[in-house]
C-alpha cells in the first residue's frame, strides 16, 4: 500500500487546477476486545489461585449458579464467592443470600440430590411468614424487596394471613427471587441453620465477563 511519503518524494508541480482530494487517515481501532479478554483471564487465574491456596476449604468456596431461581440478583452462571470461616448461621440476618445443602424435604423439585443451593434469607427463626397478592408479610409487616424485578409474580403462595407459617427455632424461611419459577421453603419448608455452608458475600462473574458485586 502506497504512503503519503511515496507521493511526497517527487518534486511537487504546480497547478492552476485545485490539488485532489487527500485521504483521510484511518482512526485507530482501541483494543478493547484484547483489554477485556485479558481482563477476563487474569480474573480468572486470580480467583483459581485463592480458591486453590487451601483458602477453599477454610475461609472462602466458589459457586456457580446453574439455574434462574435468583434472578435478576444471580443469573445462569453467575459465579460467586461464599465466607466460610467468618460465617456464624446465628448470625444470619434477614435479606442474606447463602448457600446450604440439599433439603432433605425435598421430594418434589427437579435438580440433582446431593448438591448445595442458594436463596435468599426471608423470615428468621421465630418470625411469622405469609403472602398476600405478590406480597410476602414477616411479622405482620410487608417485606420491602428492592431486589425483585417488577412485575415479579409470588407465583405459590406462602402461606394464608388467617394461619400464617411461624418458622421453628433454629431454622430460616428462604426463598429465590425469581419467586414464579423458585422452588424453595414454599415447598419443602425451612431449612436448619447448621444446613448452611456460608453466605454470598461477591458475585465476581456475571454475564460472561468479570463483575465485582459486593453483599
Amino acid at each position: 500500500m502506497a504512503s503519503t511519503a511515496d507521493h511526497d518524494s517527487q518534486p511537487a508541480e504546480e497547478t492552476d487546477g485545485p490539488k485532489p482530494p487527500q485521504p483521510l487517515p484511518l482512526p485507530r481501532r482501541r483494543a478493547t476486545g484484547r483489554r477485556r479478554a485479558l481482563n477476563q483471564w487474569i480474573t480468572t487465574v486470580a480467583m483459581a489461585l485463592l480458591l486453590a491456596l487451601g483458602v477453599r476449604t477454610f475461609v472462602f468456596q466458589g459457586f456457580d449458579i446453574p439455574t434462574g431461581s435468583m434472578e435478576p440478583t444471580l443469573d445462569v452462571y453467575d459465579r460467586i464467592l461464599v465466607d466460610k470461616f467468618f460465617f456464624n448461621w446465628h448470625d444470619v440476618h434477614q435479606g442474606d443470600i447463602v448457600v446450604f445443602t440439599h433439603p432433605p424435604r425435598d421430594t418434589d423439585c427437579s435438580g440433582p440430590e446431593n448438591t448445595d443451593l442458594v436463596k435468599r434469607v426471608i423470615a428468621l427463626p421465630g418470625q411469622t411468614v405469609y403472602s398476600s397478592g405478590n406480597t410476602v408479610y414477616v411479622n405482620g409487616r410487608a417485606l420491602s424487596e428492592p431486589y425483585l424485578k417488577q412485575p415479579d409474580p409470588l407465583g405459590a403462595a406462602v402461606a394464608p394471613a388467617a394461619h400464617p407459617f411461624h418458622v421453628p427455632a433454629g431454622e430460616f424461611y428462604v426463598m429465590g427471587d425469581n419467586r414464579q419459577v423458585s422452588c424453595d421453603s414454599r415447598v419443602w419448608g425451612p431449612i436448619k441453620g447448621t444446613s448452611i455452608v456460608g453466605k454470598v458475600v461477591l458475585r465476581w462473574w456475571h454475564n460472561g465477563l468479570p463483575d465485582f458485586h459486593l453483599f
